[in-house]
């Protein structure tokens, strides 16, 4: 496409700073010039923020207005991820508009600004309008919405590939459907560094049947990550655990040599731990703080106002910190443990240098040899320029009850027409007019076995057709529960004075006691008193265990898996590897087999008088998890008297009392229409994933006005709700959003078929007298898995050694049984 004419207000701004407009910028341009809507994918660095907010600031230069009146009212939204991260483009927007002298006043809306200010922007919103997809649709409810939002020209959505996928995704969908319904001219914007994908996101970003309107941009090619993975100095790689304590010497001296370094792990424990681990280290009390989820708004924001003020030489931080947040000192990033995909790495990567011309540099530093191999291809999908993501999938049921009842507050509507607007995108593309009605229906009533209670009656239909709010109060009811993210109930950790320090999950602060310690936030603490909602502690003297959190682990992503695989079978590029590693897969493939592309390789070995079977499936933790469930009931239902089991991102490692002689007739694909139903309703899982359903749908409420329910108390009311509706209503709406949540997110069923699939066509089962050394890793594992990561790294460490020495030691005579 031919660019547009920068107007000359920009083009004198740029060249003032020494930069050029570059090309996707200026293409970015155009397409709005030309109605169009635009999905941008460039490197971080590319200047992809100012890119999606250029025609925004072109539209307000008095060049292109020549004598028609400058726009009024709310001209952009830009929606983001992370309040964090509205806050920061905020700071970096301001500075071309104070520096061009634009009339353009910017705004952030979240759940921290205050209620004062919220009200204000609803009668007279700025311009341009920074928020959450939480916080939109919470605006989409008030009645002002028809007249605020009229005008809307454009909406840019920042780091769309984090949230897309998800449910976070299908509330945004949806409130873009709505605002397109309202400004019908308006422009969408997407705008990411990291898609696997772009036609899929293309397909998302454009309303439903329409992908041709969106213009996919490709920004300039930047410099290459230096990306290279921290190896021990004198000793091996160890053979398990996860918090790669052992770099911890090697990474003090990193510190030392870099202006900045930001140090990621995969958890909030990790990030605590590592952060003591490197304290204890710090011989040179150089600055290093933390930053995670779990820790107050004013630690959070202290912490980021120390880094870009450039008075932190190290920052250890979670997935907090992994989006756009620009920060140019920072000259090194650090990978604790395994990355788990390559789009998250390179996100990460990101965060160093923070310029298109300048390399990144990034240091792995793997916990584990599987986690080198991780690391490895990691690195080399990031050389190739190889990204990975989640797939789309249906919109939920829940988020699309929310939206109803937030279209409801706003005012009486139609229910054809608001189904014509759902089905206006893609993640509800596929809901029908049955469909729809049993969400009104669950709205109006909560369902036939809820619908003599008047608590669940939120809407009513009029004799017009039209639809409306059953009583006002559901509206204040409405903004106090909406959302999506359903994280575990907190506990507020807080000083006497009231100082507040973060949360802690409500399950650790409840097995506290008044005289026990805990580290969190870089500090032991020690529990003064356990009030309702809240732990009062005071500075330790004495070190203490750190906070376990239920945060949902990371599993390997199939790309990344798929290339271990391929390594694993590579034997000409072992010669790549550190020693111990190529000795590792040298004496396993002597004794046993390598896993083959295709084919799931199985082992059976007896230790220690059980009979132990290795499934490697490579299909991440959640699969493994599932898979560990179903076999072992299977093993039970034939008598094989399972013991147990333990999973990996890589391996499952199942022990019982008899060998599995026949793997293959554990893992045909019936087991998804038998074992895996009766498992997921007998399990916690399906009241889990009913838990969140029920709380997103708005049919539980955790706050009240003046008053927010416990943990306990919200798990009571929907697991005595979710026993009712199995019993009188099971094909309720709320348990069909469950099952989809169960099958989807907490089992990973999808990557579970993959592992049948490939049984289904070849299972390599070989037969040995001992451990394996491929299975080392996992074997080590059992009996600790419970144990949060790091914790129990050395006690895994001395079980991997001896394990190890059994696996590695050759006997001429030996050769391994295979089917």
């Amino acid at each position: 496409m031919m660019p547009a004419a920068v107007p000359p207000e920009l083009a004198e701004w740029f060249a003032g700073r020494g930069w050029r407009v570059r090309r996707h910028q200026a293409e970015m341009l155009t397409a709005a010039d030309r109605g169009r809507h635009a999905l941008l994918v460039a490197d971080t660095g590319a200047g992809k923020t100012l890119a999606g907010f250029l025609p925004t600031l072109a539209a307000f230069c008095p060049s292109r207005a020549g004598e028609a009146p400058l726009p009024e009212g709310l001209h952009t939204l830009y929606v983001s991820p992370l309040k964090a991260l509205a806050h920061d483009v905020q700071r970096n927007l301001l500075t071309p508009v104070e520096e061009m002298g634009l009339p353009i006043r910017i705004e952030t809306r979240s759940g921290d600004t205050p209620s004062d200010r919220k009200a204000r922007q609803r009668s007279r919103p700025p311009n341009v309008l920074l928020t959450t997809p939480e916080s939109l649709s919470l605006l989409l409810s008030y009645p002002e919405a028809p007249t605020l939002f009229a005008g809307l020209k454009r909406v840019v959505i920042d780091e769309i590939h984090a949230f897309a996928t998800g449910k976070r995704g299908d509330l945004l969908t949806l409130a873009l459907s709505r605002l397109q319904a309202l400004s019908p001219d308006l422009q969408r914007a997407g705008l990411s560094a990291t898609l696997a994908d772009p036609d899929a996101f293309r397909g998302w970003l454009a309303p439903w049947g329409e992908i041709d309107t969106v213009e996919l941009v490709e920004g300039e090619a930047g410099a290459e990550p230096e990306v290279s993975i921290l190896l021990p100095q004198e000793e091996r790689i160890p053979w398990s655990g996860h918090a790669a304590t052992w770099a911890i010497p090697q990474l003090i001296e990193q510190v030392k040599a870099h202006r900045t370094t930001l140090i990621f792990t995969n958890t909030r424990f990790l990030a605590e731990y590592i952060f003591q681990e490197l304290w204890n280290a710090n011989e040179d009390n150089l600055p290093i703080g933390i930053h995670h989820g779990s820790l107050s708004k004013e630690a959070r924001r202290k912490v980021e106002g120390a880094m870009a003020e450039g008075r932190l030489r190290a920052l250890v931080c979670t997935a907090s910190l992994d989006l756009g947040v620009d920060w140019g000192d920072i000259d090194l990033v650090v990978q604790m443990g395994a990355p788990k995909g390559s789009s998250r790495l390179l996100q990460r990567i990101g965060r160093a240098n923070h310029r298109l011309d300048q390399p990144s540099k990034a240091l792995l530093v793997p916990g584990n040899r599987f986690e080198f191999l991780e690391a490895f291809a990691a690195q080399e999908a990031v050389h190739e320029g190889q990204r990975d993501g989640e797939p789309f999938r249906p919109g939920g049921l829940d988020v699309l009850a929310q939206h109803v009842m937030a279209v409801a507050c706003a005012g009486p509507f139609r229910e054809d027409a608001l189904l014509s607007e759902v089905r206006s995108s893609l993640a509800y593309a596929w809901v029908d007019e049955q469909t729809f009605a049993r969400v009104f229906d669950f709205v109006a009533t909560g369902g036939y076995a809820l619908r003599s209670y008047d608590r669940f009656r939120r809407i009513v239909r009029e004799k017009d057709g039209t639809w409306r709010l059953a009583h006002p109060e559901h509206a204040a009811r409405h903004r106090l529960n909406a959302g999506i993210i359903v994280d575990s109930e907190m506990l507020d950790v807080r000083f006497r004075n009231g100082r507040s320090l973060g949360k802690v999950e409500e399950g650790f602060g409840a097995s506290l006691k008044p005289g026990d310690t805990f580290r969190f936030a870089g500090m032991d603490l020690e529990v003064e008193a356990l009030r309702e909602l809240e732990l009062v502690v005071r500075a330790a003297r004495r070190s203490a265990t750190i906070p376990s959190y239920m945060g949902q682990r990371m599993p390997i992503s199939t790309h990344l898996a798929d290339r271990v695989r391929a390594m694993l079978f590579d034997r000409a590029g072992w010669s790549r590897f550190p020693d111990d590693v190529r000795e590792w897969l040298e004496v396993q493939d002597w004794r046993s087999h390598m896993p083959a592309p295709g084919r799931l390789l199985v082992e059976s070995f007896p230790h220690q008088g059980r009979a132990y079977t290795t499934y490697y499936t490579f299909e991440g933790w959640p699969a493994n998890q599932s898979l560990g469930m179903l076999v072992t009931r299977r093993m039970e239902d034939r008598g094989l008297g399972p013991l147990g089991f333990v999973a990996t991102d890589y391996a499952l490692v199942v022990y019982g009392i008899k060998p599995v002689e026949d793997p293959a007739a554990l893992l045909s694909p019936d087991i998804l229409t038998h074992e895996f139903i009766d498992w997921v309703q007998q399990s916690y899982l399906l009241r889990r994933a009913f838990r969140e359903v029920a709380v997103i749908s708005g049919l539980v409420e955790r706050q009240q006005p003046g008053k927010r329910k416990s943990g306990r108390q919200v798990t009571f009311s929907t697991d005595l709700i979710y026993d009712v509706l199995r019993k009188y209503e099971p094909d309720h709406l709320l348990i069909e959003a469950a099952w989809a949540d169960a099958r989807a997110r907490m089992t990973d069923v999808a990557r579970v078929a993959d592992v049948l699939d490939r049984a289904a066509q070849e299972v390599d089962h070989v037969r040995l007298e001992r451990i394996s050394p491929l299975s080392v890793p996992a074997l080590s594992m059992i009996g600790r898995e419970s144990l949060p990561s790091g914790s129990a790294d050395d006690d895994l460490l001395v079980e991997a050694e001896s394990l190890a020495s059994l696996a590695m030691r050759v006997d001429p005579v030996e050769a391994p049984e295979g089917d």
